[in-house]
């Protein structure tokens, strides 16, 4: 399914219908007339079905109402009329966001005779400045109903805006019922150089009535978030502070590199090839882009990233298509020319040429058309053209300007052919193998009766010992038990030749049955829609289990991006209630727990391989009161740099993150 980028946003000021009334409208009746009853059953029919707009009703949709007032502050940054953007967490759990952009138009809309544009702009879906000949030429969003949505899941809203001298402001109570209509309270303040600020304020609480996990924002998320807008709007100043905790302190992100220092950033936990980072750019009629590149010597092939109008791609499209084609072709000419590939051998291959490659893809598109499960796929056939011939003619004057580089390049990509073909080779003689003993499924595999892969599921279990109680207490209609020894190999740090002689890893590969490898692996073919990692609640449970995930998101990513990874959660505490035993999570359950029962008495609970199957079955396995954590990934350049620190070779940058992260074990849920 295909579908346009309609998302609400502000409306340009150099709109012609915007600009036929720009006055105060403080003498507006303060009563809502006809037009506006349509306007609040719209409202309504968000806090009806909230997911359908935000995605979910927990920690990400959330967060997801920051993203949609911030990427309207963003759609004013590209259109080169914003520098600043600042973003606030109150201490009373709302958030503020003030940009110096031009300022929401105040005067009527065109379409609205009893609304002004601000008013619409707040409380009517799909209306704003991306739509008509007089909106932004390009903007960021994606799910088509914009800040109108954060007002229909708030119980308080607060907006000021300063625009042609002038202060306006409004307010809305609970589910975007209007308080006070836009009115004008006075005269702008002036900046350093004596004019009057322009710019948008607004403040929002989300209703906890909607959101009943709770309110509470992660600080680090934002930041991220932050960062990568950042990243992909060179010069564009992003500052967050935290109110709710007196310690923090400012953080202010501006790149005046722009997606070449995005590279940077990804590689600083890399060694790098060599120190230059590629750039070029490039315009076509409504499009454009801008691509940065360079090598590391690592042995990743998933280390491009695009984004269309600021929005992560995550499954890729036209654009991303574009560019590894053209990389690939561009390359091998060169190769040819430079005498390294002589005139019998063949060319590299596309991995070959990636391995290590580090790559940020970012086009602008007046109007782009997104595709795929999660709306994260480019559909625009343009804009490959646009790519693919920027890619040709740029990649190749960067390759003859810089020799030295170019070279180094060449000799990687060399060496990734001959790994590839000896990774081959072992590929052929496990297949062979597997022919000859029979099923070619792992013989330690307790596989599940049901060959319905949907309702199937299977976990991968730290220790023969965990194994044994694991196959005792499943149901073996749907749930399949493989059982791991030990630590499997850190596939950060190796070849796919060198994944091939572990033991563990073929019986991953073999047991999934999907294939293995961004060439090969196919997800229909996954014998199971929920790959469930069980490990015990330690230090060397949370290595396998990060060893496991950076397996499954380097050589089997669509799993990830499909929804199919899960970590299951055995509880660390028990405590008696009555006749009967009440299992707790973690450590905050069990204190959570104890100031309501200051009188509780708790045991520590056994490794995996120490419960019963009884026991095992009640705390982890058991569909009907299990806790399972889904591995999700939103941003893959996060992601991708997390796993770098995590498993890569940098020792300061692991121990960083990891003293940065001690206390919040969220990080995992990428």
């Amino acid at each position: 399914m295909t579908t346009s980028q309609n998302d609400n946003s502000q409306i340009p000021p150099d709109t012609p219908e915007a600009d036929k009334s720009t006055a105060s409208v403080a003498d507006t009746d303060a009563s809502y007339k006809a037009s506006d009853i349509q306007v609040l059953e719209g409202l309504e029919a968000v806090r009806k079905r909230p997911g359908m707009y935000i995605g979910s009703t927990g920690p990400t949709g959330l967060h997801h109402l920051v993203w949609e007032v911030v990427d309207n502050s963003v759609d004013e940054a590209m259109a080169g009329h914003c520098s600043r953007i600042e973003v606030r967490a109150l201490s009373d759990g709302g958030i503020q966001v003030s940009d110096n952009g031009r300022g929401i138009p105040v005067g009527k809309h065109p379409n609205y005779e009893d609304l002004t544009a601000a008013e619409v702009v707040l409380t009517v879906l799909h209306a704003g400045g991306k739509f008509g000949d007089g909106g932004y030429k390009v903007s960021g969003g994606l799910h088509g109903v914009g800040i109108s949505v954060v007002n229909a899941l708030s119980t308080k809203v607060e907006v000021e805006i300063d625009r042609d001298g002038s202060r306006h402001a409004m307010s809305f109570v609970e589910g975007g019922q209007p308080k006070d209509k836009l009115v004008k309270t006075g005269d702008s303040p002036l900046s350093e150089d004596g004019e009057p600020v322009t710019g948008t304020t607004v403040r929002f609480w989300p209703d906890p009535t909607i959101f009943k996990e709770g309110i509470d924002y992660r600080s680090q998320t934002l930041i991220d978030r932050f960062q990568m807008m950042a990243f992909l709007n060179a010069g564009l100043e992003f500052s967050f502070v935290d109110e709710r905790d007196a310690d923090s302190e400012e953080v202010t992100l501006r790149y005046e590199g722009g997606i070449k220092d995005f590279v940077r950033h990804l590689n600083h936990s890399k060694e790098e090839l060599f120190d230059e980072v590629g750039w070029f750019t490039e315009q076509g009629e409504n499009e454009e882009v801008e691509i940065a590149f360079s090598w590391n010597t690592g042995y990743q092939t998933d280390g491009i990233h695009s984004f269309a109008n600021g929005i992560s791609t995550l499954e890729g499209g036209m654009h991303e298509q574009g560019f590894r084609t053209a990389l690939t072709r561009t390359v091998n000419s060169y190769a040819r020319a430079q005498g390294i590939l002589k005139e019998k051998e063949e060319n590299f291959q596309g991995e070959d040429i990636r391995e290590g490659l580090t790559s940020i893809i970012s086009v602008r598109v007046a109007e782009p058309q997104f595709e795929g499960q999660t709306k994260s796929k480019l559909g625009n056939v343009s804009v490959r053209s646009l790519v693919e011939k920027a890619t040709n003619e740029r990649l190749r004057e960067w390759f003859e300007e810089h020799p030295k580089e170019a070279k180094a390049m060449l000799t990687k990509a060399s060496n990734a052919a001959k790994a590839r073909i000896a990774a081959t080779n072992a590929r052929q003689t496990i297949r062979r193998k597997s022919a000859l003993d029979g099923a070619g499924l792992p013989g330690k595999l307790a596989d599940c009766q049901s060959k319905d892969p949907t309702e199937s599921e299977i976990y991968i279990v730290e220790g023969n010992s965990a194994g044994g109680s694991a196959k005792e207490a499943r149901d073996p209609r749907t749930m399949a038990i493989l059982p791991i020894r030990g630590k499997i190999l850190n596939v950060e740090r190796a070849r796919p030749d060198r994944m091939y002689k572990n033991t563990e890893i073929i019986s991953l590969i073999q047991a999934l049955g999907a294939g293995f490898g961004e060439e090969e692996f196919d997800l229909e073919k996954c014998r199971y829609h929920k790959i469930i990692l069980l490990a015990d609640a330690d230090v060397d449970g949370s290595h396998i289990r990060t060893l496991l995930l950076t397996f499954f998101f380097r050589q089997m990513r669509p799993l990830v991006d499909a929804g199919y990874i899960y970590i299951a959660q055995p509880p660390l505490y028990s405590t008696e209630v009555g006749k009967s035993k009440l299992y707790l999570k973690d450590d905050p359950a069990r204190e959570t727990y104890s100031a309501a029962h200051p009188n509780a008495e708790f045991q520590r609970l056994k490794g995996l391989g120490e419960m019963d199957a009884s026991e095992l079955w009640e705390t982890t396995m058991d569909p009907e009161s299990r806790t399972l954590l889904r591995v999700t990934v939103d941003q893959a350049a996060i992601a991708d740099e997390t796993f770098a620190v995590l498993m890569g070779e940098d020792v300061e940058s692991r121990k960083k993150f990891i003293q940065t992260n001690a206390d919040d074990v969220r990080f995992l849920d990428i």
